[in-house]
């Protein structure tokens, strides 16, 4: 298995399981409610702003992988579009599952030569660091997420 195949299934790990924390994003929110997702907890970001965060930066380095200028920003990455109904929430939910499997795939197919390429910018550093970076932010907010939630939950 290549080293970017092996890092594709890192991804896939943490959005949808088998690694070694046993916690995935995709069980983590499957019984989340769009009331819970936008349910304001003391000062923390709500479930649906977590979700639209990380799915924010799978849609920058998608963006990348697809030869596409880099134009996300980390002021707008918690700027999700209202969320009014289930059906709101479960779009945000289809849309990320959507363009993280893209991504895994295109990961999957990335040439191990290149991981040590430039990432869009010098600024931003390799690829590998791109990709590792995107699934420890994943497990990162994934455990706000859970902590959050059952703060909801217990409530």
């Amino acid at each position: 298995m290549t080293i970017a195949a092996q890092i594709a299934k890192h991804l896939r790990e943490v959005l949808y399981g088998g690694n070694w924390t046993f916690v995935n994003l995709s069980k983590t929110l499957e019984d989340v409610t769009w009331e819970h997702a936008i349910t304001k907890v003391q000062s923390f970001n709500t479930i649906a702003a977590l979700t639209y965060h990380i799915g924010y930066y799978v849609t920058a380095i998608l963006g990348v992988m697809k030869n596409e200028p880099l134009t996300s920003s980390d002021k707008f990455s918690f700027d999700h579009p209202p969320i009014h109904s289930d059906d709101d929430w479960r779009n945000m939910l289809h849309k990320n599952k959507a363009e993280a499997d893209e991504l895994i795939t295109l990961i999957e197919q990335f040439p191990d030569a290149q991981l040590d390429a430039v990432f869009a910018d010098e600024k931003y550093g390799t690829y590998y660091r791109n990709f590792h970076g995107l699934i420890e932010h994943t497990h990162y907010h994934m455990g706000q997420i859970v902590i959050i939630k059952k703060m909801l939950t217990e409530n």
